[in-house]
């Protein structure tokens, strides 16, 4: 008895309840005025002062009877500052309940209207329910402008929405609704023309236009917040986004994995400002998740570079679609480690091994493939900064060209059923070490498939090469250089003023290799449209103005050796033809013979073994004639 009576006292007098408590009290109050004057217009002056004690306590079976309506619809739980049309609709229909239920209590009574106890009839009753509403509805209006007059300040933001439809309206609501209030909204843009000219939320829609930024700078803009639906649209308008950095006008966004509906809870926290990534020029990728999880589910998964940019993504991916067992690889010890952390943590349903060995340990790389047996490979360890194997090419050819091959042709030994070889658009007309050694992997991993296919070599092995060029965010990308550069006040160094890129999101990329890997059936060299090329003296530019930061140099450091102006994804003499994905299409290319591909492998790394730069580098050019190079002391050897 003593705990029911401690949870009840809890419940309904403890501090925590207190603003119920006098919300109701409030609404309590407006009823017993509206039925003071619903009696003096039903009685006139004269019967409601005769009348006034049987009013009075009529009144109080009233006021019981609204709590019905009240606790049914929980009006008084609501923050009166936050009040919505849907709380106001929760109001008309409490007080719907509570006037109905008035009347029906008076025929049941005072039929014959001969007791005390005076209730309202019908037309006092339908008076009772509309004033009671109105007067309600006018205390939470007058509650909510004073509060959002007092918590205003010069630090709020004026704040355009882009996007008008369901999520845009609904991250208007959201914001107008935050405490501390940090944005005012100042109206919405329509992409598509849609309600222009038209209010929403009390502001007015603007179209996307040549006279946009106009609109905005009159309207002192500080903040354009772009709707999740229209995240796509909005890369696309660069001449806007440049007017808003030119501006200084910030742009945010939500988070592309939030899915807005307009309803759920919003928080300031999911508004982030962009980065640099989230505005350069890229076509949204569709991929075949349905046709990569078919393929892939309670299969054992082996991947190298498990713990590098693209591999741990693709260890990501791959774990989303419950393969039987996962085996990652990396040399790389604490990077690793975090893999092993992430997989425990998020994973830790998947059976999954984090091995740290080099793929060129022959005899560790065969214990791992007889124990474990693969059915796929997803192969993306390799050595890829131009500048540093350029100075070691030793090493380029030791861990790219035969850490490739001791893997495929393992691959091959145990049966597995593919693999998939990570490429880059470095290895097409190569200028670099780097880039050789990626195009004598693909060689290989060609014409091993070609042997298997012709019978010369046994095996079920289909080998499926992918090529595609700069992703953001990996390791040693330029973004978080000029960042860490910008940081420090400058001066930001490109090689180059006319040097071009192409970018892509690593999920994005990871997710076309997947696609390309389950699609392909032996021998296919897969490419990537990458969208547009992108100018990096004007991608520092523009990270300059979305820092903010002042007085900020470009310094041109010149090219590095191997680098070139400008990456190819095909080379002249190649050819594609298009599959089921519009940005993924397959290469045609020379075909090699596999006992050639073998013993040029066999010399390369004899030599490798000599540490001898320029006789290491001479007999890549002589296997991948079109390899010249650029910027590199090893051009002499093109003379």
């Amino acid at each position: 008895m003593k705990a029911f009576v401690d949870n009840f006292l809890y419940r309904y007098f403890s501090v925590k309840t207190l603003p119920y408590w006098v919300i109701l009290a409030l609404d309590s109050c407006i009823v017993i005025f509206s039925g003071l004057i619903t009696r003096y217009i039903a009685a006139g002056g004269n019967g409601f002062v005769n009348n006034f004690w049987q009013f009075a306590t009529g009144l109080i079976v009233t006021v019981c009877l609204f709590f019905i309506g009240f606790k049914i619809f929980h009006t008084y739980s609501h923050i009166l500052r936050y009040s919505s049309f849907s709380d106001l609709f929760k109001v008309a229909s409490a007080t719907l309940v509570g006037s109905t239920l008035t009347y029906l209590c008076s025929l049941f009574i005072n039929p014959n209207n001969n007791i005390s106890i005076i209730l309202p009839g019908l037309r006092e009753s339908a008076i009772l329910f509309a004033l009671t509403t109105m007067f309600m509805w006018v205390v939470r209006v007058v509650v909510k402008s004073m509060f959002d007059s007092m918590r205003r300040d010069i630090n709020i933001q004026r704040t355009f929405i882009y996007g008008v439809k369901s999520v845009g309206v609904g991250l208007a609501k959201n914001i107008k609704n935050q405490y501390p209030q940090r944005y005012s909204l100042a109206g919405f843009i329509s992409p598509d023309g849609e309600l222009v000219g038209q209010y929403l939320v009390g502001a007015k829609v603007y179209n996307d236009d040549d006279s946009l930024i106009n609109h905005l700078i009159n309207k002192r803009a500080k903040v354009v917040m772009v709707s999740s639906l229209q995240t796509e649209h909005f890369r696309t308008r660069q001449d806007l986004i440049n007017s808003l950095i030119d501006h200084n006008i910030k742009i945010m966004m939500i988070p592309e994995e939030i899915a807005w509906d307009g309803k759920t809870d919003f928080h300031t926290e999911q508004l982030r400002e962009v980065d640099i990534e989230d505005l350069l020029p890229r076509d949204k990728i569709e991929v075949d998740m349905e046709a990569i999880g078919n393929q892939l589910r309670d299969k054992v998964i082996l991947i190298t570079g498990a713990a590098g940019s693209i591999g741990s993504e693709i260890v990501r991916q791959v774990a989303k679609f419950n393969p039987k067992k996962m085996i990652l690889i990396d040399h790389a010890e604490t990077p690793m480690h975090d893999i092993r952390l992430m997989m425990a943590s998020q994973f830790a349903y998947i059976s999954s091994e984090s091995i740290v060995a080099s793929i060129t340990n022959q005899e560790l790389m065969e214990e791992i493939f007889k124990a474990g047996r693969p059915d796929y490979v997803f192969h993306a360890a390799a050595y890829k900064h131009v500048p540093m194997m350029e100075d070691n090419p030793s090493i380029a050819v030791q861990n790219n060209v035969y850490g490739t091959r001791v893997i495929a042709d393992l691959a091959v030994k145990y049966r597995t059923k593919k693999f998939v070889m990570i490429s880059t658009d470095k290895a097409v007309n190569p200028t670099n070490v780097m880039g050789c050694s990626k195009r004598i992997c693909e060689i290989y991993c060609q014409s091993l498939n070609k042997a298997i296919v012709e019978g010369q070599v046994e095996g079920i092995t289909q080998f499926v090469t992918t090529r595609f060029g700069n992703v953001l965010g990996s390791n040693g990308s330029v973004i978080p250089i000029f960042k860490e550069q910008i940081k420090k006040g400058g001066p930001i160094t490109v090689t180059h003023p006319e040097i071009i890129r192409f970018f892509m999101l690593i999920p994005e990329a990871c997710r076309l290799v997947l696609e390309a890997g389950t699609m392909g059936q032996g021998g296919e060299i897969y490419v990537f449209d990458m969208g547009k090329p992108v100018k990096i003296v004007d991608l520092a530019k523009r990270m300059i103005k979305l820092s903010g930061a002042q007085n900020i140099e470009i310094k041109f450091s010149g090219l590095r050796e191997g680098e070139k102006l400008y990456e190819e994804v095909l080379s002249d003499k190649e050819q594609t033809k298009p599959t089921r994905n519009p940005k993924i299409m397959i290469a045609k290319v020379r075909e090699y013979d596999y006992e050639l591909a073998v013993k040029n492998e066999d010399r390369l790394r004899e030599a490798s073994y000599t540490f001898d730069d320029m006789a290491i580098v001479r007999i890549m050019k002589e296997i991948v004639p079109e390899y010249k190079s650029q910027h590199s002391k090893y051009e002499v050897l093109d003379k």
